[in-house]
């Protein structure tokens, strides 16, 4: 297995690491909307919080020599599912078709009182 770290998304806050790469695949853990130049999150409401949870994905994605293109697979915590649609309009600036498979859900509370959370799993091939 190898690490996959990169000062452009925010560090863990806890016993994890950023992505894990391993047999062509690259693991993404849960992207909290943290700005890693600020370390607090965007203001703008649940538009701003998935455009900075994506866009640390993609420069995690990046640092392992990946992109958007190849991730197969997201998973999205929602804070509140009312939050849905503007997450969705959000979330389809950053992928194009064939669009990874995904699943989306509320959560009862988020870390540090977030409105989204994305996680995904791309191939590194």
């Amino acid at each position: 297995m190898k690490q996959i770290s990169t000062e452009k998304a925010p560090a863990a806050i806890g016993p994890y690491s950023q992505a894990i790469e391993h047999g062509g695949f690259i693991f993404v853990s849960g992207q909290l909307p943290i700005d890693p130049s600020t370390g607090s999150f965007p203001e703008g409401g649940v538009e701003a919080q998935t455009r900075q949870s994506l866009t640390n994905i993609k420069s995690i994605l990046e640092e392992a020599g990946c992109g958007m293109d190849k991730v197969m697979k997201t998973t999205v915590l929602l804070a509140d599912m009312d939050d849905f649609g503007a997450m969705n309009g959000v979330y389809s600036e950053f992928f194009t078709p064939p669009y990874p498979a995904r699943c989306a859900f509320a959560v009862k509370t988020l870390p540090k009182g977030a409105l989204v959370e994305i996680e995904c799993i791309a191939c590194n091939d």
